[in-house]
């Protein structure tokens, strides 16, 4: 309908253009009949848009029009001339739009729709029948030969049209299907791709050759923290200041490489490669990473288990080797301490002695302690009952100093599932250490309250003291074998307490500042303690 108009309006324009040139009475009667086909154009044209609401198949629509336009081209060519009008060429255009809408068949029946109109034309022309309505006094001098020609030449052009539009129309038609397979299987495969890439816990991020960051899959918005709506097209100098660095540097992080950075409190494994288009040709760089925080947390025990199991191997000669002397010493000091009449000096003597044993014993006891625990006996024990033992027991012994004022905020529940001796161990040297720490006297503070980490329920037995503290360098030190600070100490205590509370499945840290004290935290998993009932 719309190129229906556009034609219409172009020879209206044409009539009008000869009606100011050639003003003749003549002209003005040749020119009526243009008009009159032009404007049953334009009355078809705005009939053809309700036509649809009446006649709700399309296909039935399309051959109404096709016929119209026919009949509309077949008066057009009548007025203009009959046999010798140059409009006859606006057939094919109802011919085509004819296939690419109604395909083969469709052209088929417009091109012999188109056929018999002109024919039909021209054959009453040349019989006399009908006259061009502008010349009623000619002389009709086309001879039958060259009608028929013309006849035959635009019958063969119609069909030729029509079956080349219908070729093109299957091609057309098998080209957007493969095209639609295509993009149907593209589609899938990009679906997959992207499920593949948001699916993975590693990190990936693409950057183009200006530092754009250009995609951030699932895994990254993990690993980061960072949300991928936030920092899409966003410089990455601006959001990882730390990988444009390494992407900016030579060295093991060059591309192809693998290197680790840590940022923040995670331990991130990177790798980058170029990204390269179809045509091998470099657009940016692919940064692939992974959190390896847990994994370095892995090898780290690993390690620390490696030494235990090495210590352990130790220990199993050296308890053998010292005890049997230490036990040999023993005896015949104690005999002779009973036996012989000393006079002050030796009986001191003979106590360093008698000390030295029993601190070498004791180291012994803590050294296979550490290198090899011993499945304990577990059961339903109150941590309250084992710190007010464990107080008690302090207050006669010789590290105990009456200086110290102690803080007691203990909740009413702090049953938990474990090996009294151990956990009394466990507190034993937990305040042993803050006593230690407040030789001139200061405040100890003991409290018990219930916690929840990471969706647990645990008891969490904090020990605070107001002494030296522990320089932050050496914090993470604490509870390796064999460091201490002390000049008497063996270094194994700390690192004694910390295989207990892996032993009881709890966590233990330290906060300190130098100078100011030092808090030592334990969790341990809380199971209620089972009362027996009464009958």
């Amino acid at each position: 309908m719309f190129f229906r108009v556009v034609i219409a309006t172009f020879l209206l324009g044409i009539a009008t253009f000869i009606r100011i040139k050639v003003t003749g009475p003549s002209s003005q009667t040749a020119l009526a009949p243009t008009y009159l086909i032009i404007a049953l154009t334009y009355l078809l044209s705005f009939t053809g848009l309700f036509i649809p609401k009446i006649i709700k198949n399309i296909r039935a629509n399309i051959y109404i029009q096709s016929i119209l336009d026919l009949s509309l081209i077949t008066g057009l060519v009548y007025v203009t001339g009959g046999v010798e009008s140059i409009y006859s060429v606006l057939y094919p255009l109802v011919i085509i739009y004819s296939a690419l809408f109604l395909a083969g068949r469709g052209g088929l029946i417009s091109a012999s729709a188109s056929s018999i109109f002109y024919g039909l034309l021209l054959d009453l022309e040349y019989y006399g029948i009908i006259r061009p309505i502008y010349q009623w006094g000619y002389d009709y001098d086309c001879d039958a030969g060259y009608v028929f020609s013309r006849i035959f030449v635009h019958i063969i052009s119609f069909y030729i049209i029509a079956l080349l539009t219908s070729y093109a129309v299957k091609q057309e038609k098998k080209t957007r299907e493969l095209l639609a397979e295509k993009e149907s299987a593209f589609d899938q495969l990009d679906l997959l791709h992207r499920s593949i890439i948001e699916s993975v816990d590693t990190g990936i991020l693409t950057i183009d050759l200006n530092g754009n960051i250009k995609s951030f899959n699932t895994g990254a918005e993990k690993i980061t923290g960072f949300l991928r709506f936030k920092i899409i097209n966003k410089k990455v100098d601006d959001v990882f200041p730390f990988f444009s660095d390494m992407l900016n540097k030579e060295g093991p992080w060059k591309p192809g490489g693998r290197f680790e950075i840590t940022d923040s409190e995670k331990i991130l494994g990177c790798s980058v490669s170029p990204l390269v288009d179809g045509n091998r040709e470099k657009i940016g760089n692919i940064l692939i990473f992974q959190d390896l925080t847990i994994v370095k947390e892995m090898e780290y025990q690993i390690e620390k288990n490696k030494q235990l199991a090495f210590v352990g191997e130790m220990a199993a000669g050296l308890a053998h080797e010292i005890r049997n002397p230490l036990a040999s010493i023993s005896g015949p000091i104690q005999m002779l301490r009973e036996d012989l009449k000393l006079d002050e000096t030796d009986k001191r003597l003979m106590q360093i002695i008698l000390r030295g044993k029993d601190r070498l014993e004791g180291f012994v006891k803590d050294f296979l302690l550490l290198a090899r625990p011993k499945q304990s006996e577990r059961k339903d024990i109150d941590v309250k009952v084992i710190i007010d033992d464990v107080l008690e027991s302090f207050r006669f012994s010789s590290e105990w100093s009456e200086d110290i004022e102690v803080i007691m905020n203990l909740c009413d529940q702090a049953g938990i599932y474990g090996n009294k001796a151990e956990i009394r161990q466990v507190i034993w040297n937990l305040i042993l250490n803050a006593v230690q720490a407040m030789p001139e006297g200061g405040r100890l503070k003991i409290e018990i309250r219930h916690v929840f980490n990471d969706k647990k329920k645990y008891l969490e037995i904090q020990i605070s003291d107001t002494g030296c503290g522990i320089e932050e360098k050496n914090q993470d030190r604490v509870f390796e074998p064999f460091y201490t600070t002390k000049e008497s100490g063996t270094g194994l205590g700390m690192a004694i307490v910390n295989r207990i509370v892996e032993s009881h499945m709890g966590k233990i840290r330290i906060k300190s500042k130098p100078g100011k004290g030092t808090d030592c935290i334990v969790l341990l998993p809380v199971k209620e303690l089972r009362v027996p009932k009464v009958s």
